[in-house]
């Protein structure tokens, strides 16, 4: 009943918006946003989605499949090359990215005469390194989700109770995320990363991260899952696998997968 009055409330706020586009990804917490989005606003409620390098083909085509789902009307930006700014990597490259992406996902959404831009950032994630969120205060995007102070688990029980499959989805990140900072961003690396992670959960791995370390792999799998790595024909099998993707190394992270790992690299 909880979860059920908080979706009415979030209902209320997002119809004084007016007409509204969402970034969408078609993750947990946009397609949490979407869904309550587009019955609050109907036809005044758009979803945009940027096509990028580092988006994987897979999350693009299901992020498709969701707003069809849902219902609402879906636009899609394509941004054929990795921003000069962010060729190389810099630790802040999630703010540079993310000035730039939403800086075109405004310009489309002003062209279809929307009055706001909104995002799925919610509480979780003030807790992690999230330079981009600076960039979206300065863009003035709004985040509904974080004003109105829902969790991660709340949009998890809520996404159950809307009947959304994302209610049990993996977190998941652009594939920029599995390179150390400072490294340059290859269009193979990305395609790398790509086909190996698609590999990894065709095997029944739902969170998974290979981070990119030149020409080594290191695959980061939940915690939960590390003991199904206990099997040496598996193990045999995806390192050959992974190797004719193109690295030459391949190896597993002992504590299993965490969130923003490579931000250790950065220090305070």
């Amino acid at each position: 009943m909880i979860i059920e009055n908080k979706i009415k409330a979030l209902e209320v706020s997002l119809k004084a918006l007016g007409k509204v586009a969402i970034a969408f990804s078609g993750g947990v917490d946009s397609t949490f946003l979407a869904a309550v989005l587009n019955k609050a606003l109907g036809e005044n409620a758009i979803a945009i989605t940027v096509d990028s390098p580092y988006i994987p083909r897979w999350e693009l085509e299901e992020a498709k499949e969701l707003a069809e789902s849902i219902g609402i009307r879906h636009e899609i930006i394509e941004l054929a090359e990795v921003p000069a700014a962010i060729q190389n990597n810099p630790s802040d490259r999630c703010y540079l990215c993310k000035k730039e992406l939403f800086t075109k996902i405004q310009q489309r959404a002003n062209d279809l005469g929307a009055n706001y831009v909104v995002d799925g950032s919610n509480l979780d994630d003030t807790k992690d390194y999230r330079p981009g969120m600076v960039a979206l205060k300065e863009l003035a995007v709004k985040s509904p989700l974080l004003e109105n102070e829902w969790t991660k688990e709340e949009i998890r029980l809520a996404s159950k109770a809307l009947n959304l499959s994302t209610h049990d989805k993996p977190a998941y990140a652009c594939l920029l995320t599995r390179l150390p900072y400072n490294q340059e961003i290859l269009h193979e690396d990305l395609r790398k990363i790509e086909a190996a992670e698609v590999f990894m959960m065709a095997l029944g791995f739902r969170a998974v991260r290979v981070r990119c370390h030149g020409d080594l792999a290191r695959i980061e799998v939940a915690r939960e899952d590390r003991k199904k790595l206990f099997d040496e024909a598996l193990l045999d099998n995806i390192s050959e696998t992974i190797k004719k993707i193109g690295f030459t190394y391949v190896a597993i992270e002992a504590c299993g997968y965490q969130m923003g790992s490579l931000n250790k690299t950065i220090g305070e």
